[in-house]
């Protein structure tokens, strides 16, 4: 199985995070958002999403420190949006995957080369 590149990842959690616009607003949201309304297992749901991203940083040579920070974002994603209301204003402000790629995209850049040799 191939690794999917970073663009792939992007438009992942693009899709995820900000695929939708609020009318009349620049507030955006995607479909994270939308399955976290479902009370109770929307934001378990989402956690296959937000895994695959990490699971993919790992294969892409991520180091420990980033997957550690991927995982806090998702955490706390997961944890404050299963509060009711307040938890779904959360994750269209705080956007957890559109932050696990960036934080990747920084590691990638840091180390200068591209991605590292793929882990199985």
């Amino acid at each position: 199985m191939a690794t999917p590149d970073l663009a792939h990842l992007d438009r992942l959690s693009s899709m995820l995070d900000s695929r939708f616009r609020l009318p009349g607003t620049n507030m955006r949201f995607g479909w994270d958002t939308i399955v976290g309304l479902v009370p109770g297992v929307g934001d378990a749901v989402m956690l296959v999403p937000a895994g695959y991203l990490m699971f993919q940083a790992y294969r892409m040579g991520a180091r420990k420190r980033t997957l550690a920070r991927m995982a806090l974002n998702t955490g706390l994603d997961t944890t404050v949006g299963a509060i009711p209301l307040l938890g779904d204003l959360f994750d269209m402000a705080f956007k957890s995957n559109n932050r696990n790629v960036a934080i990747l995209r920084k590691e990638i850049e840091r180390r200068g080369t591209g991605p590292a040799p793929t882990r199985r």
